[in-house]
């Protein structure tokens, strides 16, 4: 661990890439404090406090806190997520997307282009449900969310808001983009993970004034932060877990007589669909609890109440959605029949496996059993923090989605540093490899 703090302080591109991402992050940080004009932020935050237990917790921790301030940042990053999300499944569905995805470098910025239209436009639709919503809506002592000069006022407090949250959004995304091409690490999932991570001192806190209150015993806390080690750990070695699948390859040598090559493997995660399944599942769920606001339909309030995250039916379809997502985006995203073709268009072939159609197949069934371990994986680790924190009434919502939101961005972004790492000592040693050479020149 010294060894490689020691290399990263000597690689200064690395360092400049490590120092540019802390900055943006720190940013984004402070954008989330400020607040959207219009809203009475006093009567916002006693509102959103009495709520944080239901589903304005699980929305307020995807935003970093913005949402129970309502700051600018109140959206998040979460439209551009959601566009990125359904351009990648389209992207495999569309012959129109697919074919701009095999143009290269030319094809990739139109994607991009496209996804960030789309983030523009969800921006809006949920600008304008959340503005309609505050100015309908009180806190708890019958106080309006909104101030009530800027419900009528020479600007509309809606058409404000949604140009204002719609700004936030972009800005955001940009803040991602600039720390992709020009940090460390995917920009948009770390700040996802600042997000939600700036949230876990003030749990902590929360949690340590319940023991000193005698609201909560030290043995429940010692008992909770087992479990919680526990599963980060169970985490860890479910993300890097590979199911891999033996692969050797042949070729033709002198008199065309059959040479064997070092065998390899093919790699499948055991959970190779990531966080998105909980992802796409949690958004699910949560729209009838964001319609709810906006319509005052009595089987509608019915359905938000039995939604609630620690309730029972919210656990049943959120698990059955994780599987079923699971499949989907798999299905979508890796194809058996491409992969067996390449095999064989290089020479590799599977032990005992025909080439081409029943390589295909085996790869195929390979696929489906470990979805299904990698579906348990992820119902298990999304459901269980969530009941526990609930029988241990903890006083902060933190699911398994942010849980496996915390340990994936922080391995990937591990592994890009080591990377860096590995990539500069190639550098040096070439480049030492050349000094040498023209030393023996002259």
């Amino acid at each position: 661990m010294a060894e490689n703090n020691l290399e990263t302080a000597k690689n200064s591109d690395l360092t400049r890439r490590i120092l540019f991402t802390l900055t943006m992050l720190a940013v984004y940080r402070i954008g989330v404090h400020v607040p959207t004009p219009g809203v009475d932020g006093a009567a916002v935050m006693s509102f959103f406090e009495a709520q944080k237990a239901g589903i304005f917790g699980l929305f307020n921790t995807f935003t970093g806190g913005a949402l129970n301030q309502f700051s600018v940042f109140a959206l998040g990053i979460m439209p551009y997520i959601s566009s990125s999300i359904i351009f990648q499944l389209l992207g495999s569905a569309v012959p129109y997307l697919e074919a701009l995805k095999k143009e290269g470098e030319h094809g990739r910025k139109k994607i991009n282009q496209y996804t960030r239209y789309a983030t523009v436009v969800l921006a809006v639709i949920q600008g304008y449900g959340i503005s309609t919503w505050l100015a309908n809506s009180h806190s708890p002592t019958g106080k309006n969310l909104v101030i009530s000069a800027m419900v009528g006022g020479f600007v509309p407090f809606k058409i404000m808001t949604i140009i204002t949250l719609t700004a936030g959004t972009c800005f955001i995304m940009w803040l991602g983009e600039q720390i992709t091409e020009k940090g460390i690490g995917n920009g948009s999932s770390l700040i996802i993970f600042t997000g939600i991570a700036a949230g876990v001192p003030g749990g902590a806190s929360r949690l340590w004034q319940l023991v000193q209150n005698n609201e909560m015993s030290s043995a429940v806390v010692l008992g909770l932060l087992a479990v919680m080690v526990a599963i980060i750990a169970g985490v860890i070695f479910m993300e890097v877990a590979q199911r891999r699948i033996a692969i050797q390859y042949s070729q033709r040598g002198q008199g065309m007589q059959a040479m064997a090559v070092p065998s390899s493997h093919l790699p499948i995660k055991i959970n190779f669909s990531g966080v998105i399944p909980p992802i796409f599942a949690s958004s699910l769920l949560m729209f009838p609890a964001t319609m709810a606001q906006f319509a005052q339909w009595p089987w509608l309030k019915a359905l938000q109440d039995s939604l609630s995250p620690s309730g029972t039916m919210y656990n049943i379809l959120f698990v059955a959605l994780i599987v079923f997502f699971c499949f989907f985006y798999t299905e979508i995203v890796f194809n058996p029949t491409e992969v067996a073709e390449n095999l064989k268009k290089y020479g590799g072939f599977i032990p005992g496996v025909r080439a081409g159609k029943s390589t295909s197949e085996h790869i195929q069934k390979v696929m489906d059993r470990v979805n299904v371990l990698g579906a348990i994986y992820l119902s298990v680790v999304c459901v269980m923090p969530g009941l526990l924190m609930n029988l241990a009434k903890v006083p902060f919502y933190f699911g398994g989605t942010s849980l496996l939101i915390l340990v994936g961005v922080a391995l990937d972004t591990s592994q890009q540093i080591q990377s860096h790492l590995i990539s500069q000592k190639y550098e040096g040693l070439l480049k030492g490899a050349k000094i040498r050479s023209r030393r023996v020149q002259y």
